[in-house]
């Protein structure tokens, strides 16, 4: 770890002499810290460390001067670009970033939180109707967002072949009539964009993860998704899958997709951040269902939708439970999660979403 000498501050912190401190492990890459005290509403003896590469040398005190005297209340998009202006022109950062320090800062100043910050609950599978577990992520996304559920990691079950729409999606455009009469398959429109999921019972896993948005505060919309599922890709590495993220969404092995993430992000606060795995989908049915053309492919590098998806029994020999079981375990032992059950004040709430607007036709067709 480089040590340098401290920015000049003017002193004592108006906040008693307590020092802020901030961490943050960026996804893939090293760990920022941040010390400051906070004299005036702004930022003073500033020091930040790590275990990141920097070069030259002396960029960090720049650094360290350049997050000095910024008020308490800038954004991380305030607190990057001074970080951004104040680097020297061949300066090199391996392993964080000027964002990375921005998120760091803030953490110190309590307006972003990290992982350990929360008690998480994590809700076990539960068969639901589609249409009940898709208004479900609305009704617990809110109810995080009010402070009234704790932040929560939830998996779906179902039983009816379903179809999940997104937000944007034209039914018209992504859904074959006919195959979809033909295997009696369930469409529902979510709240969050991306693309289709051809779900059938057993063949998929998918959860939904409901947290508050101060836990992405000052990382990327394109970060955030790798950030959100880092305890997936441990858990898939401990099964023997060596995964990764294709941006924006996409979640492969070297030997093709094995699912897709999508978000959305309330006006009170909550976020919901949810996938879906295939674990041995019908990819020959898939495409009587779903209309995948050309152009959607195109960027993929391949030119079939059956060939673009690898399920996960093929890649790991094992039961859909004992792969949702290693998920609940990492995900219990990297957040000390709690476990949690549906409410019946939330199913209430969920039924009647279905009743007034996920069950309705003007809501699955407000995209033709």
């Amino acid at each position: 770890m480089t040590t340098l000498p401290l920015a000049p501050g003017p002193g004592n912190a108006d906040d008693g002499g307590a020092r802020h401190h901030g961490e943050y492990k960026v996804p893939g890459g090293k760990l920022v810290v941040a010390d400051f005290d906070v004299v005036d509403g702004a930022l003073a003896n500033v020091s930040l460390s790590g275990d990141f590469f920097l070069e030259p040398d002396e960029a960090l005190l720049e650094i360290n001067r350049a997050l000095t005297g910024l008020s308490v209340d800038a954004t991380a998009a305030d607190i990057s670009d001074a970080v951004e202006a104040a680097l020297p022109p061949d300066a090199v950062l391996f392993g964080f970033s000027a964002g990375a320090v921005a998120v760091t800062v803030r953490r110190a100043l309590a307006r972003a939180t990290g992982w350990a910050d929360h008690h998480w609950n994590i809700i076990a599978p539960s068969v639901l109707p589609t249409h009940l577990n898709v208004a479900l992520d609305e009704v617990l996304t809110e109810e995080v967002g009010a402070g009234r559920r704790n932040p929560t990691l939830r998996f779906w079950d179902w039983e009816e072949p379903s179809v999940v729409i997104g937000s944007f999606q034209s039914v018209r455009n992504e859904l074959d009539p006919a195959g979809v009469a033909r295997h009696g398959i369930s469409v529902v429109r979510r709240i969050s964009g991306g693309g289709a999921m051809f779900m059938e019972a057993g063949n998929c896993i998918t959860y939904s993860l409901y947290l508050p948005q101060t836990l992405v505060d000052g990382i990327s919309f394109a970060d955030s998704y790798a950030f959100l599922d880092a305890w997936v890709m441990a858990a898939l590495k401990k099964l023997g899958i060596s995964a990764f993220y294709v941006p924006l969404n996409d979640i492969a092995t070297d030997q093709g997709k094995i699912g897709g993430a999508a978000q959305k992000r309330l006006s009170n606060g909550g976020m919901l951040h949810h996938v879906t795995m295939s674990y041995d989908i019908d990819a020959d049915k898939m495409v009587q269902v779903l209309r995948v053309g050309k152009e959607k492919l195109s960027d993929k590098g391949t030119t079939s939708a059956k060939k673009r998806v690898d399920p996960l029994r093929r890649q790991t020999g094992l039961a859909r439970g004992e792969i949702v079981a290693a998920m609940m375990e990492v995900f219990t032992e990297r957040y000390a999660a709690t476990p949690s059950k549906l409410t019946d004040a939330e199913l209430d709430a969920a039924r009647r979403r279905v009743d007034e607007k996920f069950g309705t036709a003007e809501w699955l067709h407000r995209v033709p």
